[in-house]
């Protein structure tokens, strides 16, 4: 998922740095979760929620910005200089477009300010399991299940909810102190380039890569389950070719992933808005995610397929049918085999393959994730890779895959969302994570 654009947009106020200030105070929202078992039923964990550091102001002891259209060199000549002048504080989390209500998590995409002016605030936040330490979730033979409110998502937009195989702490070091408790050491499979990584100057650019999961990306109209496998451990700092800037496919991670969307997939009628869809998106509704193993010759657990359910209204929603002509296959989960004839069907190199495929994702799954809530716009394609036909000018009915969901091309631009849905916002609640068929009652 690329938010460089929107990351772009944000720099007047989005910063990051090394060590907690003092001017204001950090408080993590609760938002409690569930982890289940079959036989002992669903045990409430005591969880809450950090602000990306990107999103925060870093300043030095008399109050210069480290950080203006990237790192501040007055300020920051040196990783180490940088860790010892900068301050990264704590924020006001309504203010931010974040808030909780017992299980339930609102993300704003825009905050109404007092002066009647409307700010762009866009908050991507991480689960974290005490003050200190990310919670990590490992998911191989697991399921995870959610609730979600996309009603107030239009065209253009994205609620998304994913793992990031970021590290526990965040990255916290010498030059690092602040770590997870302020939202420290993002990465994903597009090797953002951040001007800190794992709160660390990041004087060379290096892009910030690593093994994502996309649980979640949506809005009322097309929602996409998307694993994205990098052939490294943990956050990778990649430079020149391996950061896929200029050549996507050279990159260490599988920048496109493996898509399982419905309406890409022919099944107009199985998501979006009103009772004419299998789930109807005007309303909530549950999201269930299950990641099978098979046993290896050698007798290890290898990720072997991930299948999505729904439910809504007391009802149990099976995966959507492939209606495309040529798939020849009625699979309704993402295997190995499903992706190489997507690339097959659709076009493009199968860098899901070659950057390992389900195993390399499920070791990834296996050894612990992050898990990610956010909300954004594109300022660069207004989503269409999401809920539209991309690339632009295609024609979907000769050329399979490009139709990805509903919205017009004139649907969907960032200034327009602005000017005309600043009420834009998603809701995830009763997060749960445990045995396969423990997560949920049909």
């Amino acid at each position: 998922m690329s938010r460089r654009t929107l990351l772009l947009a944000l720099l007047a106020t989005a910063v990051s740095a090394q060590q907690p200030g003092k001017l204001s105070p950090e408080v993590h929202p609760k938002l409690p979760t569930w982890v289940c078992t079959i036989a002992g039923g669903c045990v409430q964990k005591d969880t809450s929620l950090v602000l990306d550091s990107d999103y925060r102001w870093v300043h030095t002891d008399d109050y210069t910005n480290c950080k203006i259209n990237g790192l501040n060199p007055a300020v920051c000549p040196d990783a180490e200089t940088c860790a010892a002048k900068c301050n990264l504080e704590g924020v006001d989390y309504a203010g931010s477009g974040i808030h909780t209500n017992g299980s339930e998590l609102t993300l704003n995409l825009f905050v109404n300010r007092t002066d009647g002016t409307t700010s762009l605030v866009s908050p991507r936040v991480y689960l974290l399991a005490n003050e200190t330490t990310y919670d990590m979730f490992s998911l191989l033979d697991k399921e995870f299940t959610f609730d979600v409110d996309v009603s107030k998502l239009p065209c253009g937009t994205n609620g998304a909810l994913y793992f990031s195989e970021m590290l526990g702490n965040g990255g916290k070091s010498s030059l690092n102190p602040a770590g997870a408790s302020y939202g420290t050491g993002y990465c994903d499979a597009q090797c953002p380039t951040p001007a800190f990584i794992n709160g660390e100057a990041n004087l060379e650019s290096y892009g910030a890569c690593c093994n994502e999961m996309d649980i979640w990306e949506a809005n009322s109209r097309a929602t996409a389950l998307t694993p994205h496998p990098c052939n490294v451990t943990a956050l990778y700092k990649c430079s020149g070719a391996l950061c896929g800037r200029t050549d996507k496919y050279q990159s260490v991670c599988d920048k496109d992933g493996c898509d399982y969307n419905p309406y890409r997939l022919g099944d107009h009628p199985y998501y979006g808005r009103g009772e004419g869809n299998k789930v109807d998106t005007t309303r909530p509704f549950t999201v269930v995610t299950q990641f099978f193993s098979n046993t290896t010759s050698a007798g290890e657990k290898e990720l072997s397929a991930i299948k999505r359910l729904y439910l809504q209204h007391g009802k149990l929603i099976t995966s959507s049918t492939i209606a495309v002509p040529g798939y020849n296959s009625t699979s309704d989960t993402i295997t190995d085999e499903f992706c190489a004839k997507n690339k097959q069907i659709f076009g493009g190199v199968n860098a899901f393959a070659n950057q390992g495929g389900l195993r390399q994702m499920g070791e990834a799954l296996d050894r612990g994730m992050v898990l990610v809530f956010s909300v954004w716009h594109d300022a660069g394609s207004a989503m269409k890779w999401l809920d539209g036909t991309f690339p632009p000018g295609a024609d979907p009915e000769t050329q399979p895959g490009t139709g990805r969901g509903p919205c017009l091309p004139e649907e969907g631009h960032a200034d327009d969302i602005q000017k005309d849905a600043s009420w834009t916002e998603v809701k995830f609640s009763n997060v749960k994570s445990g045995e396969i068929g423990s997560t949920f009652k049909a």
